[in-house]
């Protein structure tokens, strides 16, 4: 058994690996002078590369399966390697569509960012509780993160469009939302380095605290509080915290996912100050050149296809088989539970995306910064939700 756990860690890191050589290849091809950026040798390299690091990816995900006896998508270390696996999936399919290898040099990154942000979490196989005992478990959660990960892709298409179109000259709230955005992937980047550096050390923390349940208990922090417990008690030397967890922060584990939040921000902002030093401009105005010859057309045409393919899939998934699920788990279709709620505002967005876009017109740059808030509002529903506020869904956190 510890073999196959074994196996199927480093099935996961051969993928990683591979993902981040494919978005070199993906890279080049952009800047080959002697081929197109879609026919190029990097780009087939990059794509080669891609599914045999989706088929490690698989291997990781079945022999998972196998040893758990469930599918491995029930806490935040699976289903976000999960949707890592159909985000790269998702532009498999795209790219076999359109030929296209610059939204890849975009969504492979992304896909790296998200399963290195998952292996923050813990990787332990564990039994899963009542409520998760369901063949929906595999229906709702697969189907749902398979959705996601389509309209993903508009969000790299999206992205690409932004930095074609926006005028870098000069400062304006558009290229200060741009930069925000990129400071954002920045900060996926810069938590997951600090969060491996900390672990490396062992680095531990406690605090005796009154958790939400008005029980006394330990709470161990894995990296230096900034967020402290309320009313906690330090029990062991330290650094912070600084100050506490605001109070409308349920949960009894907020307060320590309240600093996980906090140290992805900082990290993430000093990292991104580091690269601006380098660059000596924005980052979008250091991409923007080598996106020379890229047509603007293109990126649109597949992010709103992208849209038009994931809108379906996630409304089966996270709504209709998800509200199937609640009645057979919690005896009622709905109850306004967070995730609930998020699942139902990313319908409600990506159904508007759908509307303006094909009754107002909103092509082009319009398309894009929906397209990219979309994103914002998935990864809000990953994070924020499952980490910071508390529901019937804080199981997966």
């Amino acid at each position: 058994m510890n073999n196959l756990v074994e196996l199927s860690g480093n099935l996961l890191y051969v993928a990683f690996i591979l993902y981040l050589v494919a978005t070199v290849f993906f890279a080049a091809s952009i800047r080959d002078k002697h081929s197109s950026a879609n026919t190029s040798r990097w780009a087939k390299l990059g794509i080669i590369v891609t599914v045999i690091g989706f088929f490690a990816q698989t291997g990781f995900f079945v022999i998972r399966w196998i040893i758990g006896g469930h599918a491995p998508v029930s806490n935040m270390f699976e289903y976000t390697a999960f949707f890592g696996m159909m985000l790269v999936l998702s532009y498999i399919m795209i790219y076999f569509i359109y030929k296209n290898s610059i939204v890849g040099a975009f969504i492979m990154p992304v896909a790296v960012l998200i399963i290195g942000f998952a292996s923050m979490f813990s990787k332990e196989i564990s039994p899963l509780i009542p409520a998760l005992q369901s063949h929906w478990l595999y229906i709702h959660v697969t189907t749902a993160a398979l959705g996601e990960a389509i309209l993903a892709v508009s969000f790299g298409a999206g992205l690409i469009y932004l930095i074609l179109v926006v005028d870098q000259t000069k400062a304006t709230k558009r290229t200060f939302w741009l930069e925000f955005i990129l400071y954002s992937l920045v900060s996926v980047v810069g938590f997951v380095i600090v969060t491996t550096t900390f672990k490396a050390m062992d680095y531990e923390m406690t605090f005796k605290w009154i958790s939400e349940s008005g029980k006394e208990s330990e709470l161990v922090y894995n990296m230096p509080a900034i967020a402290g417990p309320i009313d906690g008690e330090k029990l062991t030397e330290g650094f912070g915290p600084l100050f506490e967890t605001p109070a409308w922060m349920n949960g009894e584990n907020a307060p320590r996912k309240f600093n996980t939040v906090l140290w992805s921000l900082a990290s993430g902002l000093i990292l991104y100050c580091f690269v601006r030093l380098i660059l000596r401009k924005r980052i979008a105005a250091a991409i923007q050149p080598l996106l020379k010859g890229v047509n603007p057309d293109l990126v649109d045409e597949i992010s709103y296809r992208s849209v038009t393919i994931g809108f379906p899939v996630f409304t089966l998934g996270a709504l209709i088989f998800a509200m199937i699920w609640a009645q057979v788990a919690w005896t009622r279709f709905w109850g306004w539970d967070p995730k609930e709620v998020w699942a139902l505002i990313t319908w409600l967005f990506y159904a508007a995306f759908l509307h303006l876009r094909l009754s107002k017109g909103w092509h082009g740059e319009k398309s894009a910064w929906l397209a990219v808030v979309g994103f914002a509002i998935i990864m809000f529903n990953l994070v924020a939700v499952n980490l910071v506020i508390s529901g019937l869904h804080s199981y997966a956190g």
